[in-house]
């Protein structure tokens, strides 16, 4: 096989491939014995022409489809790995010759990767924080761990007040119809905190339980939903009960509750530690985007379009994804927005090209400081991702495929890189 490359633009090539005849000749007998069943020729049965039969009758044009499409791929695959060039998007083929006794010669236009020029990456500068825990900080974890542990008390004697949670149904209606989305049975809405419709919890004070009121509101002109918004509404509303919510002292019987600790000062002490811990991980990754957001600044590369529009399209997958596991759609979504998925997709070109160029930036430092990844770290980390799985080392890695490892294996490359981009960083 031949290959000739030759540069056609910035970060795009045509590869003129050309396949001997004998390999041309193999793709045709495999098109015949594919398509044999559908060639009927008057005194042979279905299936059974002879393949010189098919081509006399129907052409030898008849086979090529599938002949190319068994030898294009391989040959564009030794192709691009013969001659280290990198793809980022499908190629164009063209077919250039074809036909019975000459070689089989086509083209295949296609993006690469680009070319990075590296600027100043080691020895960046960036500013190192003390981690500073006071007793304060504790002490706003443990009432917040207090407040997620409180119970709700039915409250039956007042009417409600500022910071009581309103159990109620309610209705809402527009020109005297009800709306979509408009209805609830049996919601918790707590006085005060800015959840609902502006003006609807102020009207709910000193209403008491059993008491059935009508809450008159105008909808934000900027609602998220459209056919709503600057609307006048009514909503019919019915409380079903008042409640408060009892907050547990902070004491050694809240730590045995709460913690594996038997008393609130062991309990104090292992969440300052945790805090220390957490807020030195915050520090780190805060560190790890400052360092590779100046590296990647210092550095030029021109990022094809197609591996930006790439980008968006996982961005949106995953956008989709979340979504649906919220009950909603990406077409809901953009309804409820007002936006179409051309605004989408422009929303996220920033992020998308800056997403590119951080990715490219540091696989050009993995292959200068040539970071490998052992068969250790790899195995460490399969066996990590097992116990998140709650499966056996064995079963889980019986069901990775080698473009899984693969992914894997890049995943740790690029951690050691920004590992190796901090190591030599300079704090200030």
């Amino acid at each position: 096989m031949n290959v000739k490359v030759e540069n056609v633009e910035k970060n795009v090539v045509r590869l003129e491939i050309e396949v001997d005849a004998s390999t041309f000749e193999e793709g045709m007998n495999k098109s015949y014995r594919k398509n044999a069943g559908r060639f009927s020729v008057p005194g042979f049965r279905k299936g059974k022409v002879p393949r010189k039969i098919v081509e006399r009758y129907y052409g030898e044009q008849v086979l090529y489809e599938d002949a190319i499409n068994f030898i294009c791929p391989e040959a564009y695959e030794q192709a691009i790995k013969g001659n280290n060039i990198h793809p980022v998007s499908e190629p164009e083929i063209d077919i250039v010759q074809i036909g019975s006794g000459q070689n089989f010669i086509f083209t295949a236009k296609v993006t690469v990767k680009p070319e990075v020029e590296l600027g100043e990456y080691l020895g960046i500068e960036v500013k190192k924080d003390e981690v500073n825990v006071t007793d304060e900080d504790v002490e706003k974890e443990l009432k917040m761990v207090a407040e997620r542990n409180a119970r709700l008390v039915n409250i039956d004697d007042r009417g409600i007040q500022e910071g009581d949670i309103a159990v109620i149904d309610y209705e809402g209606f527009i020109d005297d119809r009800p709306f979509e989305g408009g209805k609830a049975v049996d919601y918790y809405l707590e006085i005060g905190s800015g959840n609902f419709i502006p003006g609807f919890e102020e009207q709910l004070a000193g209403a008491k339980t059993g008491d059935e009121i009508e809450v008159k509101v105008t909808f934000p002109g900027e609602y998220r939903v459209e056919e709503l918004a600057g609307k006048d509404a009514t909503f019919k509303v019915k409380v079903k009960g008042i409640k408060v919510k009892e907050i547990p002292a902070i004491d050694d019987e809240f730590a045995k509750d709460v913690s594996e600790f038997d008393t609130i000062e062991e309990y104090r002490k292992d969440m300052k530690n945790k805090i220390i811990e957490r807020e030195e991980l915050i520090q780190k990754r805060k560190i790890e985007d400052e360092i590779v957001k100046k590296v990647v600044e210092n550095s030029k590369v021109d990022i094809p379009q197609v591996m930006v529009d790439k980008r968006i399209d996982r961005v949106l997958q995953e956008l989709g994804l979340s979504l649906y596991y919220r009950g909603l759609s990406l077409e809901s979504y953009m309804k409820a927005t007002g936006k179409d998925i051309n605004k989408l997709r422009e929303e996220y070109r920033d992020e998308a090209y800056n997403d590119v160029k951080t990715q490219i930036v540091l696989e050009k430092i993995i292959e200068v400081e040539n970071i490998a990844v052992a068969e250790e770290d790899l195995d460490e980390e399969i066996r990590k991702l097992a116990g998140d799985a709650k499966k056996s080392y064995e079963e889980y890695k019986k069901l990775l495929s080698d473009d899984d490892i693969e992914y894997i294996r890049r995943s740790i490359q690029v951690n050691k890189a920004i590992e190796f981009l901090v190591k030599n960083a300079k704090f200030v």
